[in-house]
């Protein structure tokens, strides 16, 4: 392992570094990263209001993510970086509905982006490096 060797594990490094370090945020400053998000911060929470567990937790999804995503790029596991390209994309789809749908503000559309684009990037950077399929797919066909 060591630094990424290709334009692709670098997308994923990247992306892998920001969900690092936006979830250290989440949990170390919750209301910061709502505030980021769009989301309304309350002075005070009544109960029963479970928003910075809900916040934890996902902070600390993303703090998991972002770890894995970096050793990802650092062995170049291209099968991985493959995997993330339309899981991305139906997160870019999900978050972007919340937003067009009215459940979530308009700058939450910012996470729908930031996931649409790092899908295409890496998809674009996959796509030039020759390796979008796995090796199998891209062997020509036999012909007879």
């Amino acid at each position: 392992m060591g630094l990424p060797r290709s334009p692709s594990a670098w997308t994923i490094a990247v992306f892998g570094f920001l969900a690092f370090a936006l979830g250290l945020v989440g949990l170390i400053w919750p209301d910061v990263l709502l505030s980021m998000l769009g989301f309304e911060v309350l002075a005070v929470r009544q109960a029963g209001d479970y928003t910075k567990v809900y916040m934890a937790a996902s902070s600390m999804a993303a703090v998991n993510m972002g770890v894995y995503y970096m050793l990802a790029a650092a062995s170049n596991w291209t099968p991985f970086f493959r995997w993330t390209v339309p899981f991305r994309l139906v997160t870019f789809t999900v978050f972007t509905l919340l937003v067009v749908t009215g459940a979530a503000p308009g700058k939450f559309f910012g996470v729908g982006l930031w996931e649409g684009l790092g899908a295409v990037i890496t998809g674009f950077a996959l796509w030039r490096e020759g390796r979008l399929l796995p090796a199998s797919d891209r062997r020509p066909s036999a012909t007879v």
